[in-house]
């Protein structure tokens, strides 16, 4: 079966669907970017997502307990005459991406018609080798339904007929600056689309 595109970032259209979320957005300090960067002889055309995590509480909000983290994702689809635009990835085994990570702690994060409406499905992104391009696989089955931060049950099949949103988030609160590039993201029955191995729940 022909893999299929979910957002391919060498289309430099395709970073104006997305979005950046940030503890900033709640008076925090950390900083977040999403910056397209075309294609070199040595590179793809990709996204970078970059910035900086800052665990410093924002002065005069006590409710806000923790901070620092960073995420993207792409914003929800308009509606077709059938109704909301969704992805359906059911057919397929794996999310692959193709990425050049700085080795933080990211997660990749998929948003679908679930229980509730701020669901998350979230899987650890394990970069082989970071510094350098390699294309992760994730089983869709290893995803782990998760709800402002904190897992929840019952942990029932995510909805891969129904995918509103992906991205990749940075919650390990460690301090200091981030650098992930992307230039691809797809569903794949595929072993060989991986140049590591597929990704360890």
């Amino acid at each position: 079966m022909t893999p299929y595109h979910l957002l391919d970032f060498t289309n430099p259209d395709t970073i104006t669907i997305c979005k950046t979320m940030s503890d900033h957005n709640l008076g925090g300090f950390s900083q977040a970017a999403l910056d397209q960067v075309p294609a070199t002889p040595s590179e793809p055309a990709h996204i970078r997502f970059h910035g900086n995590i800052s665990i410093d509480l924002p002065p005069n909000r006590p409710q806000i307990q923790r901070s620092g983290y960073a995420a993207w994702r792409n914003r929800d689809r308009g509606p077709t005459i059938f109704g909301r635009s969704l992805w359906d990835v059911s057919p397929y085994v794996f999310l692959a991406l193709r990425v050049k990570s700085d080795g933080r702690k990211y997660f990749v994060n998929v948003q679908t018609e679930s229980i509730e409406y701020t669901d998350i499905h979230q899987h650890r992104l394990y970069a082989q080798r970071p510094g350098e391009w390699e294309t992760l696989l994730i089983n869709w089955a290893d995803f782990v339904r998760t709800n402002h931060g904190q897992v929840v049950e019952p942990q029932n099949e995510m909805m891969t007929q129904k995918v509103r949103t992906l991205g990749i988030g940075l919650t390990d609160r460690v301090p200091g600056p981030f650098d992930l590039c992307v230039s691809g993201m797809w569903a794949s029955n595929r072993l060989e689309d991986g140049d590591t191995h597929k990704e360890e729940s």
